[in-house]
């Protein structure tokens, strides 16, 4: 048995990049789930290194190729009553990657019993907009899905440490999506010095009964970039001191870690640094939630290739058909965060200067991004 995150590379430390596969199984009962008539189990990986495939009782559910962004699949029609068996095969071939990767499941799973509507995983979109003297416009938008009938309804809850703030209802804009905007007077901006977050939670009804609930922490902040004086948060000039951080930890290996993350960023605020940037790949959300909390500026960063591959069996092969999926996967996860200060498509891509094709994929990227990040948080 393995615990999980795992990263099973790190165990072998006199082959660290050895061609191997990894086959982890885990055995549910359906009877224990419970699942009510008409909801669903939702299956959300982290993230998995790399180039996976996931089974449930020997039929395949489906593929995700990318070892860094979240993915999730609905296993509710492979579900059968009593054990279930679920396996999630890994192919990890070496060259694939410029750093140390891992390989293996790194990051946490979740299983998510939905109701028959319920509020899908990153189907909120909050945006936060300066409007003056001290007054702030929460826009938000929150999808649903399953079962939705005419008493579906929608309200958001806003806390501050813990204590109701506001409350709001939603309007219903579209069969499946509800909306909210509301004027907020002086809320706690957040700040390197003093992040101050907001939880606001999303609660879907029906009739006056809560079906499910959606959390996710927001801040109120004044972010913009002049090109001749840099960058202001709150209008006070921040110079930025960045670094790049990639996602293992040294000889602890890929596998994720909350503590050895949070450590990581005290010792970073030791050496005066106030911002990172996600060397090459989406990273944990946790670290978005970290650096939310202790007032760090994100520059997240998705891809270290494109179609022209750096080693021979990195994300390159399968960037074409998968990139739209990894950007809606990195976008919407992250696009909330009060941290989050730039999106970056790519790292040293040879593509962009190779031909003119470079720039229509960087187009197409950035057109990914907007679909998901439309008010550009």
């Amino acid at each position: 048995a393995v615990d999980i995150p795992h990263d099973w590379l790190i165990y072998q430390v006199r082959d660290l990049y050895e061609n191997s596969t990894g086959w982890y199984r885990k055995v549910i009962e359906k009877g224990e789930l419970g699942l009510e008539v008409g909801g669903r189990a939702i299956l959300r990986f982290d993230g998995v290194y790399m180039d996976s495939t996931l089974y449930v009782n020997e039929q395949k559910v489906g593929d995700w190729k990318y070892g860094y962004s979240a993915f999730e699949f609905d296993i509710t029609d492979y579900l059968t009553e009593g054990e279930n068996e679920l396996l999630l095969q890994v192919r990890f071939q070496s060259p694939n990657s410029r750093w140390y990767s891992g390989a293996g499941i790194y990051r946490h799973v979740w299983l998510k019993i939905c109701p028959a509507v319920y509020l899908p995983l990153d189907g909120t979109y909050v945006h936060t907009e300066y409007l003056e003297e001290g007054k702030y416009l929460l826009d938000v938008e929150t999808e649903c899905a399953g079962a939705v009938s005419p008493d579906t309804a929608c309200t958001f809850k806003l806390y501050y440490k813990g204590e109701l703030y506001q409350s709001f209802p939603a309007e219903r804009v579209q069969e499946k999506r509800f909306a909210m905007q509301a004027e907020l007077v002086a809320p706690k901006e957040w700040s390197l010095e003093e992040p101050n977050c907001y939880e606001l939670v999303a609660e879907l009804l029906r009739g006056d009964r809560t079906v499910d609930t959606d959390r996710m922490t927001i801040g109120f902040r004044r972010l913009y970039f002049d090109p001749d004086r840099g960058v202001f948060l709150n209008e006070k000039y921040v110079k930025i001191n960045g670094v790049c951080e990639h996602h293992d930890f040294g000889c602890l290996g890929a596998a994720f870690y909350k503590e050895a993350m949070r450590r990581k960023f005290e010792v970073l605020r030791t050496m005066g640094v106030n911002a990172l940037r996600t060397s090459h790949n989406m990273p944990a959300k946790e670290v978005m939630e970290l650096a939310d909390e202790m007032g760090f500026l994100v520059l997240s960063e998705a891809f270290d290739m494109w179609e022209r591959p750096k080693t021979d069996y990195d994300y390159g092969r399968f960037f074409k058909e998968w990139a739209d999926k990894d950007v809606r996967s990195w976008i919407r996860r992250d696009r909330n965060h009060p941290s989050l200060f730039l999106w970056s498509i790519g790292n040293e891509i040879y593509d962009t200067h190779a031909d003119a094709y470079g720039q229509e994929i960087t187009r197409r990227l950035m057109a990914f991004v907007k679909e998901h990040d439309p008010k550009g948080n």
